[in-house]
């Protein structure tokens, strides 16, 4: 496995700044901070984490140390991740012991990180192995469960998560699986109640032909988490290099009002290659966020003049 390295060593190999993009007519010219700077991103409501499944070239620790690294502060676990170097065959999920399940804790609590969701899941109508993840996610204080469940599933996914009070959001897989379509994922899931919600992978929308603001719209009132990703020819680009539209897509979070989990999800590369796209897709998400609040607070309307005497 390829040695970890400091964010500077890292960092020089790629050298200096790098244009990734534009909002509005200015370009947005990134450069790698540290510490890193998620001022803008968290007056948003945007937290960037990572689905786990991008440092899927290491351990769940591993990842976790790069994530702290990155200046992340949220983590989407994935199910069957090595837990560590000393326990490779200890799998992350429901299997794990009260032992590893303390141990992993611990290892948030010392990076720093949060564990916010976890998947994908493949729900079947199997209720005693669904009620495994449930508990799972609710002893590591998970608030979603990414999962694309079996058509026929939907309605007990539904009853545990309102008793669970954990959110199950609906994932999307490239075409042609079941939920590609955001129009399929409405009708499984639009009219149900509020803990259930949809994941929006946003570069496998890319992958399918689909518009990633315009597939947005379609979840408004129901969106509750995003997997974070800017697509070329199929395969994953440092973000605002790609065809995805990261810009259109902030801004149409704004326009929605979403607050929530948006986790980097980058899957080309591994070792010093992934570690520096990720690095540029932090930097880029980072530089975004603050052009996007600048711009709000310019155009925000100036506060109507006292009237004389008032």
């Amino acid at each position: 496995m390829n040695s970890r390295r400091d964010v500077l060593g890292l960092m020089a190999a790629t050298s200096a700044a790098f244009l990734v993009g534009r909002l509005h007519a200015r370009p947005i010219v990134a450069a790698w901070a540290d510490p890193r700077d998620d001022a803008a991103a968290e007056a948003l409501g945007f937290r960037l984490g990572t689905q786990a499944w991008t440092f899927r070239d290491r351990t769940l620790f591993e990842a976790l140390d790069y994530a702290k690294k990155l200046g992340l502060r949220y983590v989407e676990m994935f199910p069957g991740q090595s837990l560590s170097a000393e326990e490779r065959g200890a799998k992350v999920g429901p299997e794990l012991s009260k032992e590893q399940v303390a141990r992993l804790k611990e290892k948030l609590k010392a990076t720093g990180i949060s564990a916010r969701a976890f998947g994908v899941w493949n729900f079947s109508k199997d209720e005693a192995a669904g009620r495994r993840i449930f508990e799972f996610a609710k002893e590591m204080g998970i608030e979603t469960v990414t999962c694309e469940p079996a058509m026929e599933a939907w309605d007990l996914v539904e009853k545990m998560a309102e008793e669970y009070k954990i959110t199950a959001a609906c994932h999307n897989h490239p075409k042609p699986t079941t939920y590609w379509d955001p129009a399929v994922v409405m009708n499984a899931i639009g009219k149900r109640g509020s803990r259930v919600g949809a994941c929006a992978d946003i570069g496998h929308w890319t992958r399918s032909g689909v518009d990633a603001p315009e597939g947005l719209k379609k979840y408004e009132g129901k969106l509750a988490s995003l997997h974070f990703k800017d697509i070329k020819e199929g395969i994953d680009q440092p973000w605002g290099t790609g065809l995805t539209g990261i810009v259109a897509v902030l801004r149409e979070l704004r326009r929605q009002k979403f607050k929530g989990l948006l986790s980097m999800e980058y899957e080309h590369g591994s070792g010093a290659e992934l570690e520096a796209n990720t690095a540029k897709c932090v930097t880029f998400f980072d530089a975004a966020c603050r052009e996007l609040l600048a711009s709000e607070k310019k155009a925000a309307p100036a506060d109507a003049p006292t009237k004389a005497g008032a």
